[in-house]
């Protein structure tokens, strides 16, 4: 089973912010688009270490992780199985995420 990494901080930015490109440098959508998919089909497991960023917005988080649901590009239960977090300093963030995978309609 092959498995990658995305440190979130290194790879895309210590200052995510936006739910689309219009919103700014780092939204959502691109970090969706550009860095979670494609390593998402390349790979059996990512995970996703958000360590390092000044914080996430609601926006941000929905449209990165629930964006992949709503847009029919994975199931939530696809991702249950493909999708790991590490957030040491704030464990709650990923109890959002999921959240946001898991109310989506697919």
């Amino acid at each position: 089973m092959s498995t990658t990494t995305i440190e979130f901080a290194t790879e895309f930015s210590q200052f995510p912010a936006g739910r689309y490109r219009s919103d700014g440098p780092f939204p959502g959508e691109a970090f969706r688009d550009d860095l979670l998919e494609p390593r998402l089909r390349e790979f059996d497991v990512v995970v996703v270490n958000l360590e390092g960023a000044m914080g996430y917005g609601s926006s941000f988080l929905e449209e990165a992780f629930g964006g992949l649901v709503r847009q029919g590009k994975f199931t939530a239960e696809a991702l249950h199985k493909k999708l790991r977090f590490r957030s040491e300093e704030d464990p709650s963030l990923i109890d959002e995420v999921w959240l946001y995978i898991d109310a989506v309609q697919s």
